[in-house]
Order: C-alpha cells, then sequence, then structure tokens
C-alpha cells in the first residue's frame, strides 16, 4: 500500500514539474517577442502557437498602436511580416455559439442553449479598418498584399457565420497556424523595396504601446465609439 502511494505521489509531482517546466519554457519563448504582461492572453497564446510553428520572433509583432492622420490611434492585436505580404490578425475569445455574416456590424453570441444572446462588433469589419489604417501608413514605401486573419480562442462553436469575404481567414484557435501555412503556400511571394521602413513603421507602434497616454487616448475613444453605437441601439 505505500508503495503505491509513493509511486501515485511520483507521478503527481512529475506531472506538476512538466507543467511548471512548460509554462516557463513558454514564458522564455514569448519574451523574446513582446512582455507577458501586454495584451490579452489569446493574443499571447497566437504568438507563441506562432513561435512553436517557426515563425521567426523578428517577423511578429504583437500589440500595435498604429497613428492615424487625425492624430487618433488604431490598436491592432498581431501582425505578421511575410514572404507573401503582411497578416493581419483580429484575436477573439468568446464560448458558445457564434452567429454572424462578414457584412453585418454586429455578430452575436448564445450562451446556455439559447437563453443568453449577446452582440459583439463583427471581427471582420473590425480589422478591415485596422487594415486600412495600416495600408494607408505603408502606401508612402510601397503597395504590399495584406491579409486579414481572424482568429477565435475559447470554446466556443460558428453555428451560423456565412459570406465571409474571400480575402479573409476565419478560424479558430486550434486551425489557426494551420491557415497561416496555407496561405503562404497559395500566395505568390513578394518583394519589398522598403522591407526597412516597413519594419520601423511597425516596431514604432509596438513601441506606442508603451506609452500610457496613448494607451488612455485610445480607450477614451473606443469607448466614445462604443456609447454612440449604443445610443444608436436603443433609439427609436
Amino acid at each position: 500500500m505505500d508503495l503505491i502511494i509513493i509511486l501515485i505521489v511520483c507521478i503527481i509531482t512529475g506531472g506538476v514539474v512538466i507543467i511548471i517546466y512548460k509554462f516557463w519554457q513558454d514564458l522564455k519563448l514569448l519574451k523574446t517577442v513582446t512582455r507577458p504582461t501586454r495584451g490579452t492572453r489569446s493574443e499571447r497564446k497566437m504568438v507563441i502557437s506562432l513561435l512553436k510553428n517557426g515563425f521567426p520572433p523578428q517577423n511578429i509583432f504583437h500589440d500595435l498602436y498604429l497613428e492615424r492622420k487625425n492624430g487618433n490611434y488604431t490598436q491592432i492585436d498581431l501582425v505578421v511580416t511575410s514572404d507573401v505580404g503582411i497578416i493581419v490578425f483580429e484575436i477573439k475569445e468568446y464560448k458558445g455559439w457564434i452567429f454572424g455574416t462578414g457584412h453585418q456590424r454586429y455578430w452575436t453570441q448564445v450562451l446556455a442553449y439559447g437563453q443568453k444572446k449577446y452582440r459583439f462588433y463583427n471581427p471582420i469589419l473590425q480589422n478591415k479598418k485596422h487594415i486600412e489604417d495600416l495600408a494607408n501608413v505603408l502606401s508612402k514605401f510601397e503597395k504590399v498584399p495584406i491579409y486579414s486573419v481572424v482568429v477565435f480562442f475559447g470554446n466556443c462553436e460558428f453555428k451560423d457565420v456565412t459570406f465571409i469575404p474571400n480575402d479573409v481567414f476565419l478560424a479558430q484557435s486550434c486551425y489557426a497556424t494551420t491557415v497561416i501555412k496555407q496561405i503562404l503556400i497559395d500566395k505568390e511571394p513578394v518583394e519589398y523595396i522598403y522591407e526597412m521602413e516597413i519594419v520601423k513603421v511597425l516596431k514604432a507602434a509596438v513601441i506606442n504601446g508603451e506609452n500610457n497616454q496613448i494607451r488612455e487616448q485610445h480607450i477614451r475613444n473606443v469607448q466614445t465609439i462604443i456609447n454612440r453605437a449604443r445610443s444608436e441601439q436603443t433609439s427609436p
């Protein structure tokens, strides 16, 4: 009996050691791209997944704050530079059933088998705006293909998500790297003329995210947009 208890303790201890080791390895990997406190947990998971699948740290840019012409900032979850162009990510974390179309303004999250419903802004349109802002900034250098990838983390299911534009790639987190690798296979390679300038823009946008004033200003702007949207929904 004592031997069985010892074996069980050894197995549990070994499992804990493995979990801790894996955690620290992932943390070490994450730090090659971003700080462990930046962005959301799902964004950081996506960064780690990209690194584990062979994407170089210098090609991954996390939590970017890109300045617009009007002085405001757009926040982009994740950007990856690749041989076929720039990949811009919108990362979400939801559970339950997800309903929506590529063109409608709001999607719906359904919980408790239909008893609870919540609306959220269409992530495809959200990322489309991010890409437009990025393309405007980069246009002074060169026109580079930009691909939109929307990734959902969490225990969710696309119950009825339709009319996704051809230039948008929608995936649950477990299929995200497969989708990205397929983009790299299917799309034509591009030759960057101003690669260093583009990288400087992306690095500067990452550095902007360290500025508390910029982050606070962005939060205020987003809250204004949310309040305006709520007002439109409740107005007769």
